[in-house]
């Protein structure tokens, strides 16, 4: 493989695994509401 393929690689690679750890990141940091009609909000108020 040529120097600028790697480099193109390794910039990709970069790209993706960033994005995803970013992503991971934001739902740990701001987790994502449940919806109001789910089986667990029905279940507490039938109780």
């Amino acid at each position: 493989m040529s120097a600028q393929a790697i480099t193109m690689l390794v910039i990709s690679m970069l790209l993706l695994w960033g994005g995803l750890g970013l992503t991971i990141l934001n739902l740990v940091r701001h987790p994502e509401a449940l919806e109001e009609g789910s089986d667990q909000d029905s279940a507490q108020q039938g109780a």
